[in-house]
């Protein structure tokens, strides 16, 4: 889904591929770089010391529409960004005979320290303005410092803390809680309460015991699913930016592909970008936000399966009590 833009732009595909890799000059292994999952992975490569990065870029544009549209001074940009950093870096790709546009950029080790996002831009002169978005790849790419294998989607990081006595000193307030949703970081993290419910974590980590316990186990690990896509949506939602022109801009890493899952749900039949600016007019404004909560837990509880869940409990519930009778 493109966003739209009040002068012409690209109607074909814009993409972008990572060729080869190499690392203080020397290639980095074929399997750390994933095509399909459109990711780079430098971690466990067996150089922990390396300097410098260099990624050779290949990029596909719609040569005729390009030759043929209201547009010069065609210029091909590649960046590298990480939030965490607030790293920010970029590379003119050159047009080959053969119409591919190529160049290399560059990840400095000492400005990153997680998961770079690599991106491509289409910019011209369109109508007598120079600098214009004429079009991007609608899918990024991501340069991982911390993953060993190259994996587009992270998943939720689960950590088991004592809440009462644990090193983390944040989580006492929460003593009571059986778990949090952490959603600041990188990665989303579940804090599960080794001290909350005696038995609970145990009976979590299992996988045998009575049918009651079964139940029990799925009803719960359900709820702690759409509490976390819950917490997960509202956090994406909270680092929506806009361009110049006012419309927003997905986030990267993790917060991407939680909303362009759960907005299908939470705006049915709305386009990606129409979804956007929807929410976004409502969370600035807070007119209709309470009443679009409702619509989240919806969606958050249909990803974690609650209702199904919920619905095979009550079953075996009603079957016990029928054959104890």
């Amino acid at each position: 889904m493109k966003p739209v833009f009040p002068y012409p732009t690209l109607f074909g595909v814009v993409d972008l591929e990572v060729e080869a890799v190499t690392m203080d000059g020397r290639d980095l292994p074929y399997a750390q770089i994933s095509k399909a999952e459109r990711t780079v992975a430098l971690h466990q490569i067996g150089r922990a010391d390396w300097d410098v990065a260099r990624l050779q870029l290949k990029a596909a544009l719609p040569e005729q529409e390009l030759d043929n549209g209201p547009w010069s001074e065609i210029v091909c940009l590649a960046t590298l960004s990480e939030s965490a950093t607030n790293t920010r870096s970029s590379a003119r790709l050159t047009r080959g005979r053969n119409g591919d546009w190529q160049g290399t950029i560059e990840l400095l080790h000492d400005r990153h320290t997680d998961r770079a996002t690599l991106a491509l831009a289409v910019v011209g002169e369109v109508g007598g303005v120079p600098g214009r978005l004429i079009g991007a790849t609608e899918s990024d790419w991501y340069v991982d410092l911390k993953a060993a294998s190259p994996r587009r989607q992270r998943e939720v990081d689960i950590r088991e803390v004592d809440f009462r006595e644990g090193p983390e000193e944040w989580l006492r307030p929460f003593k009571d809680s059986m778990w949090v949703v952490e959603t600041a970081g990188d990665v989303p993290t579940v804090y599960l309460n080794t001290t909350g419910v005696e038995g609970l974590l145990e009976l979590l980590k299992g996988s045998g015991g009575s049918p009651m316990e079964k139940l029990l186990r799925d009803t719960t690990s359900s709820q702690i699913a759409q509490d976390a896509w819950t917490a997960m949506f509202n956090a994406a939602i909270s680092e929506l930016d806009l361009d110049d022109d006012g419309t927003p801009i997905l986030p990267s890493g993790w917060r991407e592909p939680v909303l362009r899952m759960m907005l299908p749900d939470v705006l049915p039949g709305r386009q990606l970008t129409d979804a956007l600016f929807d929410i976004n007019d409502r969370r600035r404004s807070g007119s209709g936000w309470p009443e679009l909560q409702t619509s989240i837990h919806y969606a958050a509880g249909k990803r974690s399966q609650v209702t199904k869940k919920l619905t095979n409990a009550v079953r075996a519930v009603h079957q016990k009590e029928r054959g104890d009778a």
